[in-house]
């Protein structure tokens, strides 16, 4: 066998010839090492400790956070959604989807204050769902309400 030194490192090349079994020599200080181990390891991971006086440092428990207490106010304030009149819903989404092509249920419920069920049901007159694809989960309109053309249907417009 042949020792290298390169740095702080010490490489040994060769081959193994014979194989040696070693076993330490028992006596009281492996002994003594041995007990230190197995107490250690038989040390809690954890321990609880009594503590004298309660810790005042943490945070009280609030039966109503502020939050909480200011969405209460807005939705108060608002009052409950109500129905509006059809044709005025769709004068709404219509000029929304002019602004935008695809739009998903929560930004149109904020756009027309409307139920959620009321405008699902128009939605479904009016739009397709995307339940697939770059667009999920969002709604469009149906070709025959689109006042704009889609990519494929403007390179037909122009080699007809």
């Amino acid at each position: 066998m042949q020792g290298k030194d390169q740095g702080d490192e010490i490489h040994l090349e060769g081959l193994v010839v014979h194989r040696a079994e070693c076993r330490p020599v028992v006596n009281d200080n492996y002994m003594k090492l041995k007990k230190l181990q197995i107490k250690e390891s038989t040390k809690p991971q954890r321990l609880s400790q009594q503590l004298e006086r309660a810790v005042t440092t943490v945070f009280k428990p609030v039966a109503n956070h502020d939050f909480n207490v200011e969405y209460e106010k807005k939705k108060k304030s608002e009052g409950k959604m109500v129905r509006a009149e059809r044709q005025v819903v769709l004068d709404m989404l219509f000029s929304a989807f002019e602004k935008h092509q695809y739009y998903n249920i929560k930004d149109l419920v904020d756009i027309t204050k409307q139920p959620v069920t009321y405008l699902k049901e128009i939605m479904r007159e009016i739009g397709t769902y995307n339940s697939k694809g770059a667009h999920k989960s969002t709604w469009e309109l149906k070709p025959e309400y689109r006042h704009y053309q889609s990519a494929g249907e403007e390179e037909e417009m122009e080699t007809a």
